[in-house]
């Protein structure tokens, strides 16, 4: 019983060193996307608290809405070899900037694509460079 607890906080640990990462992650692509071009509107009055807002509400459609969307594109992304990928993040973008409404705005495509693709390969190298290097080394452990 005491190994299984164990088990079960280092798998917490896990999951929520994984949360920051991937929070620190799409954080870093925002603040370099908005400082970079104008396109990318986060209200100004609270621009911290609407960041962390966008990224929360990017994250948990990153791992709710996600899924579906790539089971159901992968004939699509097969064919495009792995290009329409990024279209899959601009929608998750598209759709929290209509659930954030005015606080939240792209307003040119073609930024809300860079962002995307930002976001592709942001996540591409967290799991390859941090959360599978982390799950070996706990899973080597138990």
């Amino acid at each position: 019983m005491q190994l299984i607890r164990e088990v079960k906080g280092r798998t917490q640990i896990n999951r929520i060193l994984e949360w920051l990462v991937y929070m620190f992650g799409y954080t870093l692509v925002f603040v370099l996307i908005s400082h970079l071009f104008d396109s990318l509107y986060i209200d100004m009055e609270h621009s911290y608290i609407y960041s962390f807002i966008v990224v929360l509400v990017v994250y948990l459609l990153n791992i709710t809405v996600k899924p579906i969307l790539v089971t159901l594109t992968i004939p699509i992304t097969g064919v495009t070899l792995g290009l329409f990928y990024p279209f899959i993040n601009l929608f998750i973008l598209k759709l929290a900037d209509w659930i954030l409404g005015d606080h939240f705005e792209l307003h040119n495509f073609w930024i809300a694509l860079w962002i995307a693709i930002l976001i592709s390969i942001m996540n591409f190298l967290m799991e390859g460079l941090i959360i599978k290097p982390i799950i070996r080394r706990v899973k080597e452990h138990e």
